[in-house]
């Protein structure tokens, strides 16, 4: 049988521990994927910041390390890049560029406020930013072919891999805003994570000790574990799993639940094919 090629692993939303949805940003200690025609009105802060071809960021992006901004991009307001920077053709900045290290810069880009660069400036068309992530994911996971990039995805969507050293990743075609975060597919929220906004998906994973400021609304289950807590209502049109010490501040609706009997639902429950109760560990 002919070998399936990889064409699902950016689909995937996967926000690592300790990620902050605020106000006006989102920060992590890891790097950042955004992935083709994304409209983010937040801006992004993290180590390494892949923004992918045809995306517009509201605010800024600020990279500890790299930033690489696809062809046909729009930034609303800076550019940081702490080492290097590459950005595709046809991009529009509409703050300034500051770039601590080496800079590639293709055509007809528009940069508002001006740009320094303390390395070499070269001008040509950098690598297309999908192509460079795949090289980028398969030497972070030490992988030679591309076809395992959605085995080992999905792997750390179902918990089955170690998510120590993946970005955070937000998919193609995804929509932020200050009332939404929405994803064509799905969604898996590390521990410790702190977020605003309403969540849509096609699946949600919500891992320990995370609090989310909004609501959940999803096509297919949802789980939410220990020391989680939804300020808001959690939506499925398949199954929900409140786990044991999450703490659900609004309504649980969905086709049927699996609710744990040290859980905590404040509003009201409704599940037409049945609620299960689960005791024990």
């Amino acid at each position: 049988m002919k070998e399936r090629a990889a064409k699902n692993w950016h689909n995937h939303c996967l926000l690592p521990d300790g990620t902050e949805l605020q106000e006006h940003s989102i920060k992590t200690d890891r790097d950042i994927v955004v992935g083709e025609f994304c409209q983010i009105d937040y801006g992004l802060r993290g180590a390494d910041v892949y923004v992918g071809e045809s995306s517009k960021i509201r605010e800024y992006v600020w990279a500890n390390g790299d930033a690489r901004i696809g062809n046909w991009c729009v930034i609303g307001n800076d550019v940081i890049a702490k080492e290097d920077a590459y950005i595709g053709e046809g991009v529009t900045i509409n703050g300034k560029l500051e770039v601590s290290g080496e800079l590639d810069i293709g055509e007809k880009v528009e940069i508002k406020e001006g740009f320094t660069a303390k390395g070499n400036i070269a001008i040509r068309n950098p690598m297309p930013v999908f192509m460079f992530i795949i090289i980028y994911l398969m030497t972070l996971l030490h992988i030679q072919n591309e076809k395992e990039l959605d085995r080992i995805l999905d792997g750390l969507v179902e918990g089955g891999e170690d998510s120590s050293k993946i970005p955070l990743m937000i998919p193609a075609k995804s929509k932020l805003n200050m009332k939404l975060f929405a994803v064509p597919s799905t969604m898996k929220i590390g521990r410790k994570c702190r977020l605003h906004g309403n969540i849509r998906a096609g699946s949600i994973d919500v891992q320990q000790d995370t609090v989310i400021f909004g609501s959940l609304r999803a096509k297919n289950r949802i789980s939410v574990t220990d020391g989680v807590t939804i300020h808001g209502n959690v939506e499925s049109a398949s199954t929900v799993y409140v786990k044991k010490g999450a703490h659900i501040l609004g309504d649980v609706v969905a086709r049927s639940i699996v609710l744990h009997e040290d859980a905590k639902v404040d509003g009201t429950i409704t599940a037409p094919h049945g609620m299960r109760i689960e005791r024990g560990a």
